[in-house]
């Protein structure tokens, strides 16, 4: 079997364990945070201006917007701990299933496994010769079943508590921000307000986004606040042609 030499170790890192160089995306609670923020933002914004378009009184309007708020971030909370859940559940039930095979059919996970590397560009020899070195522990052997056939490290099968707490303060943080001016303004000044608010919230979340994810900055900005815009204008414009005296 051939193996490539591996280089000296330094000896300050003997003692430190393996660096981590990729964030943890599987727990779900990044995920739920950036989706949280931007859509509580995108909800609240279109909903205050949709229902300041109809020139209500001011007190509506805070009011629509804490309804929309609370509403918005327990449902956000409820469906990713929902979703999470099912999820986690089932590659549960995957990880259970692939255990029991490694106990019943050892020889048949060997195969198959030494299949695997052998798709990856090994010699069928050398292959099947690690396949039998990964099955003596039957730990790493679920942990490298698992990564191969369902993508997915049996230690990380997320946490449904984390991503719906994660949602739900960051879908109200979202929220929270184009309602602010109607605390302290009213009329004209408290639209023109969340609208900057706004506009400004979702260039700084599209850039976030693509800081998380490295992407285009400019381009992540600008489509955020694209979408924003078209979402609030839309309900602004129905707003102000039902008029208040539909309410």
């Amino acid at each position: 079997m051939k193996l490539r030499q591996r280089a000296p170790e330094k000896q300050h890192h003997a003692s430190s364990g393996p660096r981590q160089h990729h964030r943890d995306v599987q727990g779900g609670g990044a995920r739920a945070a950036v989706f949280g923020i931007s859509d509580g933002l995108l909800t609240n914004v279109s909903l205050i201006l949709g229902v300041a378009g109809a020139n209500p009184p001011p007190s509506i309007v805070r009011l629509a917007g804490l309804a929309g708020l609370v509403a918005g971030a327990f449902s956000m909370a409820a469906g990713e701990y929902v979703s999470m859940s099912a999820q986690k559940e089932l590659l549960e039930r995957e990880l259970a299933v692939e255990r029991r095979e490694l106990e019943r059919h050892p020889e048949a996970e060997t195969r198959e496994l030494a299949a695997t590397f052998a798709r990856r560009g090994l010699e069928q020899e050398d292959a099947y010769r690690l396949a039998q070195a990964v099955m003596r522990d039957p730990e790493v052997a679920l942990d490298v079943h698992a990564r191969e056939e369902l993508g997915v490290s049996p230690g990380q099968t997320g946490s449904p508590l984390q991503a719906a707490v994660s949602s739900f303060v960051s879908f109200a943080v979202g929220a929270i921000i184009p309602l602010i001016p109607w605390f302290f303004a009213t009329g004209v000044s408290a639209v023109i307000a969340s609208i900057v608010l706004g506009a400004l919230s979702a260039l700084g979340i599209g850039w976030g986004v693509a800081v998380f994810t490295d992407r285009s900055r400019l381009r992540s900005a600008l489509r955020q606040l694209l979408i924003a815009t078209v979402a609030a204008g839309v309900t602004y414009g129905i707003g102000t042609l039902v008029g208040v005296h539909a309410l």
